[in-house]
């Protein structure tokens, strides 16, 4: 009986494309044995793998030549603020350029489409749809406010010692250029409407729902990221606010539990209301209320509020 040598180390843990088998010496009768599964043309994998969507998106972005990896999986793989219902998605998207046959593998989506310059890009091994155009194929999939918090994620300012960057993922103006560019792509009307509601400042989803619930309701547009005192920079602030009326609107999301945050946003909320200011502190359950019971409080304590001096004396609008 022929003994059943292990697959070489660089082939034993993800998919793999037949180049790289035969690279490593693997003839076709050792592809055939019962720890290989053979997934499509020219790809195999080990029948032991477990699904991993960079890998599957990388093995055949290798495999496909001219394709490159897009709509949901590419935001995926971007980490991009998705719902829930695709969040843990294992879709996987192909597109090609229309000038070239589609892409066809079994249980692949496949994508014909125009696409121009800089707008795809290598990637850890993988080509991929930019962080704007995926955001604009992901146009025709996801309901507006999804889109505007997938949207107000890319445009965010980032904290440079938090998150080793120093600049948005994206631009207004680059993302509003893209538009330009396809102004018959399916969803290009809702990438339109995205694109007027988005607003730098959106530290997470859930801020971004509260702002559009807050103006679907009728409510001034809320201030982001509103420092207690502007210009400094050691100043604690609040995720949303109306400075005129000193109401401040804080989101803490599942990070806000541990024991150092909460401390940290006890000092924070105590140097506001030191200061005259209301503060409003929500959650996941208001959240999960679509901020329903959250918006009655907000009314309530604009009314309430009293009006900043320079608002009162007519030198500001309030």
């Amino acid at each position: 009986m022929q003994t059943l040598h292990p697959l070489p180390t660089q082939l034993a843990t993800k998919p793999f494309t037949v180049e790289r088998a035969r690279s490593a010496g693997l003839t076709r009768g050792r592809l055939r044995r019962a720890d290989v599964e053979h997934i499509g043309r020219g790809l195999y994998r080990p029948s032991t793998w477990d699904f991993d969507l960079e890998d599957a998106a990388r093995a055949l972005s290798e495999a496909t030549p001219g394709a490159w990896v897009s709509h949901v999986t590419a935001a995926r793989l971007r980490n991009s603020c998705l719902p829930a219902w695709l969040s843990d998605s294992t879709e996987l998207h192909l597109s090609k350029p229309k000038a070239l046959p589609g892409p066809r593998r079994k249980g692949i989506r496949g994508h014909r489409v125009l696409a121009g310059p800089g707008e795809v890009e290598f990637v850890d091994g993988i080509w991929l749809s930019t962080g704007a155009r995926t955001w604009l194929d992901m146009a025709r999939l996801l309901p507006l406010n999804d889109l505007v918090a997938m949207g107000d994620e890319l445009i965010r300012l980032p904290r440079p010692g938090l998150e080793g960057r120093e600049h948005p993922h994206e631009r207004v103006d680059s993302l509003r250029a893209m538009i330009a560019r396809h102004p018959n792509l399916q969803g290009v009307v809702r990438a339109r409407q995205a694109l007027d509601l988005m607003r730098v400042g959106a530290d997470s989803a859930p801020e971004t729902f509260l702002r559009l619930a807050m103006l679907d309701a009728g409510l001034p547009e809320p201030e982001l990221q509103l420092s207690l005192r502007p210009g400094d920079t050691r100043s604690p602030s609040a995720d949303l606010g109306f400075r005129l009326r000193r109401v401040a609107i804080q989101y803490d999301g599942g990070h806000h539990l541990q024991e150092p945050q909460q401390l940290s946003d006890r000092r924070r909320d105590k140097a506001f209301e030191a200061a005259g200011w209301s503060v409003i502190l929500l959650d996941r359950l208001d959240l999960d209320d679509d901020f329903a019971t959250a918006l009655r409080r907000i009314k309530r304590a604009l009314r309430s509020a009293a009006m900043d001096p320079a608002a009162a004396s007519g030198f500001a609008t309030a």
